[in-house]
């Protein structure tokens, strides 16, 4: 399960488009299970769509037909595959229980929640068995409570029923919920975060992260936003080859900048300190001062 997130406009949904087979890149490769995506001729690229990936759009209304009872909504991608009508009733059931909206099957998309809709559509996009889920801001117009009961049908489907599950969002917080978070920006993958939960000494179950940058094929990367201001880098870097790592260190003129600004925070710090143990400035201070002068 993994969470493609970044900032409006850094290129998520052209990303998602392209994968989903939706969207023909116009240079670059691309490859989904085993597909390559610039290869595809139109009937290849509708086959693709039908059975190895599924997806799920962030506005409700466009995952589902409002004509067709949530049931209806799951069998239907599957008369396009051939699938029995039997078959296509005992599946639809099924995932609907999984996904806990075996209460819904008989009703319209209408009278479902925000959460139940997006439930049934994540059952829709698993119908035909598919090998990626790709989610596009799934959560954009849910509540808190409830964007949290559809992640917990995304995990299922992807413990379950073995799919991977590739969900864009711009929010940060959806990170946490997932094994692997790849961060996009200006257009480019810049970091990924992989975590994993480890068994300490004590026995007890630690959740680690580790998060990495992406290095290109011309060995450009992208260091993440909140290191480089901490450390006040700009422009330019100082780098240099050890025997297992490569340093890399603001230049001088950025310790520069990073010495001035810890020290103007110093001061503030140390005015605001005095004035708070002395009630404000000294009185006997500024008369002997106006006397001097």
């Amino acid at each position: 399960m993994i969470a493609v997130i970044g900032a409006s406009g850094s290129g998520k949904s052209t990303l998602l488009g392209i994968l989903s087979g939706q969207d023909v890149p116009t240079a670059g490769a691309a490859e989904v299970a085993g597909h390559d995506l610039l290869a595809m001729k139109r009937r290849e690229r509708l086959e693709y769509r039908r059975t190895t990936v599924g997806f799920v759009w962030q506005q409700t209304s466009r995952n589902l037909l409002p004509y067709l009872s949530a049931a209806e909504n799951v069998m239907l991608p599957m008369t396009y595959t051939g699938v029995k009508r039997a078959r296509r009733r005992a599946r639809a059931e099924e995932l609907l229980d999984l996904l806990s909206v075996g209460h819904c099957r008989d009703r319209m998309p209408d009278t479902l929640s925000g959460g139940e809709q997006q439930r049934v559509a994540v059952a829709v996009a698993n119908a035909n068995e598919p090998r990626v889920l790709f989610a596009d801001e799934p959560t954009g117009e849910l509540d808190t409570a409830t964007s949290d009961e559809v992640f917990a049908a995304l995990r299922r489907a992807n413990e379950e029923l073995g799919v991977t599950v590739i969900v864009v969002t711009h929010d940060a917080l959806v990170s946490e919920q997932v094994q692997r978070t790849v961060r996009i920006r200006n257009g480019r993958t810049s970091t990924e975060v992989l975590r994993r939960v480890a068994t300490g000494e004590d026995g007890i179950d630690v959740l680690t992260a580790e998060e990495y940058a992406v290095l290109d094929a011309s060995g450009r990367l992208q260091l993440p936003g909140e290191f480089t201001e901490r450390l006040h880098m700009r422009k330019r870097v100082r780098l240099a080859l050890e025997s297992d790592h490569i340093g890399v260190w603001p230049d001088e003129a950025a310790r520069r900048a990073k010495s001035d600004a810890e020290n103007a925070d110093n001061g503030d710090n140390g005015e605001k300190a005095e004035n708070a143990a002395g009630g404000g400035p000294n009185p006997a201070s500024a008369e002997s001062t106006e006397s001097t002068r």
